[in-house]
């Protein structure tokens, strides 16, 4: 009886054990992506298991001991297996979460990291400080990408009119998506151009920011490949010092920028101190200073136009 009993229990942990229930999937993933090198291995395996059971992370914690049926884990298969690859999560799902919106994007777009809400922080903070009733503030994003600057500028500043540029069609199209999916599209206007120069020439701005390149052709052949293999050359790299493209768009504030205006450029740590020298060195740029990002590195660089002396 003991013995047909201990039988009958032994039979049943095993076939507890070979179920693929979610919470043996999130284990066994994460401990795959952290063989892979994943620099967030459990928020990967959860992100990519949430969109292959098509719900949200949340409820993954309360459906540990569910069992997805066999589509469900051969779609989940199939993402790890490109994850494992070096694709990245954002590309596999199409979206990411940027300053508590989601924000579609492609082969087309950088992916919005969380370091760009620094610049998103401190563009909202200036423009608590203008007048809506003297004049909507008008900001230009240079280089908008997925338009996750513009947009979430939009939704959290309704006052303000924006004009989101890339060289690239193709992203703009994403841009525009997105500025819809958040009903911010009334108050952006996209541009194809090349920087400033197809935006027209009378225009000025309260506000010039931007995530431009800033790579160096010698920083792009040492970068992790899920970012060399999969995002943008042209929206990562800027020539051989990195420096080019901010240089550019610094110069840009002599008539672009409204007397006082703000200008705000992301940009590497290793070329921050260098950018700073570059801003400091125009006699239209006052006030240049780097903000640092949560890890405490040179992240965003802060200038203003001068001021007509009288």
């Amino acid at each position: 009886m003991n013995d047909s009993s201990g039988a009958t229990n032994a039979a049943a942990k095993t076939a507890q054990d070979d179920r693929w229930t979610v919470l043996r999937l999130l284990k066994w993933t994460t401990e795959f992506f952290e063989s892979r090198g994943s620099q967030s291995p459990r928020l990967d395996a959860e992100i990519l298991l949430a969109h292959s059971l098509a719900c949200s992370r949340i409820e993954l914690y309360t459906a540990f001991e569910s069992e997805p049926d066999e589509e469900q884990r051969t779609c989940f298969r199939e993402l790890v297996q490109r994850r494992g690859e070096g694709a990245p999560v954002a590309q596999l799902v199409g979206y990411k979460e940027f300053y508590s919106l989601r924000f579609d994007v492609n082969e087309h777009t950088l992916i919005p990291r969380p370091e760009t809400e620094h610049l998103v922080i401190a563009a909202l903070d200036h423009l608590k400080q203008c007048d809506p009733q003297d004049h909507p503030p008008a900001i230009a994003d240079i280089g908008t990408g997925s338009g996750a600057i513009a947009v979430s500028i939009a939704v959290h500043s309704p006052s303000s009119q924006l004009t989101a540029i890339d060289i690239s069609p193709q992203a703009l199209q994403v841009a525009a998506s997105n500025a819809q999916l958040h009903g911010a599209e009334d108050r952006i206007e996209f541009v194809q151009s090349d920087l400033l120069a197809d935006v027209d020439s009378e225009r000025v701005f309260d506000l010039i920011c931007s995530n431009p390149p800033y790579v160096s052709e010698s920083e792009y052949q040492q970068l992790d490949p899920s970012v060399k293999g999969y995002e943008p050359k042209t929206a990562l790299v800027s020539g051989p010092t990195g420096t080019e493209i901010i240089e550019r768009i610094l110069q840009l504030a002599e008539n672009r920028l409204v007397p006082g205006g703000l200008m705000l450029i992301e940009l590497s740590p290793m070329i921050a101190e260098q950018c700073l020298r570059l801003a400091n060195a125009l006699d239209h740029l006052v006030d240049a200073k780097l903000i640092n990002d949560f890890s405490g590195l040179q992240r965003v660089l802060v200038a203003h136009r001068a001021s007509p002396i009288h």
